[in-house]
């Protein structure tokens, strides 16, 4: 099982170059985009860019009935969040550990 991003195109880019499969939605479409990375049963955990879905578990919650997997992280956009210079590696870890519970490295 992989890790999963759903984002914008641009902030694709950098998950990719980290080696994470990152898949690309516009707002009006992330929630089917979900749908259907949730149903491939690919993922362990799918980040979300909150800027495409605010609650990514209320967009699949139907399909996600019984289902422990993948985790679903919300994922402040990233452009956003350290447009002042923050550390993106130091703050994507602390985000999966507090969802997860465990770190990973990147």
């Amino acid at each position: 099982m992989r890790i999963g991003v759903l984002t914008d195109a641009e902030t694709a880019s950098g998950f990719r170059m980290a080696g994470l499969e990152a898949l690309v939605a516009a707002p009006e479409e992330a929630a089917e985009k979900l749908t259907q990375m949730v149903q491939s049963n690919r993922y362990a955990l799918i980040a979300v860019d909150e800027r495409l879905l605010k609650d990514p578990n209320k967009a699949v919650e139907r399909v996600m009935r019984g289902r422990s997997v993948p985790v679903l992280l919300s994922l402040p956009n990233l452009m956003d969040t350290f447009s002042g210079g923050g550390d993106a590696k130091v703050y994507m870890r602390r985000l999966v550990r507090e969802t997860i519970g465990f770190d990973i490295k990147l």
